[in-house]
């Protein structure tokens, strides 16, 4: 697996990626995360994903040559607990279905780390959708988080999750 930075026309790859993963989220019956839509031709949402990559911090993972997932990292959202030291925070991360049960999470996560290591930085924090059955929690404490507070955005349900590098 190989990755590199976000470039042109990378946004309507990382808009396929998160088509494909609300497709298969949907499928199983669990829309409280991103919805049932396609971010696909949605303008907030391809917004938001330019707007990670003109900032610098978007990274795409590759299999074979093929975009395989995509992880953002940069400040803290507003919606969550500000940090008391000095942190990198994953932004965003999400894996094309195509390549589900690669690693290619669990790689973008590890290089997140490497990166806040690099900067000096010795906390990594990231935050998710603790709905439904709470799995997505379960997965990054698989990939070595800890749970660090609860919150909630209107109704949406999240959990703030950190690692110390």
């Amino acid at each position: 697996m190989r990755i590199r930075e976000g470039r042109d026309g990378d946004v309507p790859i990382v808009l396929g990626m998160f088509d494909s993963a609300v497709a298969w989220l949907t499928s199983q019956g669990r829309t409280g995360q991103w919805g049932s839509s396609p971010f696909t031709g949605n303008e907030r949402r391809t917004r938001q994903i330019t707007d990670w990559l003109e900032l610098g911090g978007m990274r795409i993972a590759e299999l074979d040559d093929q975009p395989a997932g995509c992880i953002v990292v940069g400040a803290a959202h507003d919606y969550v607990t500000p940090a008391t030291e000095p942190e990198l925070y994953v932004q965003a991360l999400v894996t094309d279905r195509r390549h589900a049960g690669h690693g290619v999470g669990h790689t973008l996560l590890d290089w997140a780390a490497a990166e806040a290591g690099r900067r000096g930085v010795g906390l990594l924090r990231v935050d998710c959708y603790a709905g439904d059955d709470g799995r997505l929690v379960s997965y990054y404490e698989s990939c070595g988080f800890t749970r660090s507070a609860p919150f909630t955005v209107g109704e949406w349900p999240g959990m703030l999750l950190h690692r110390r590098l």
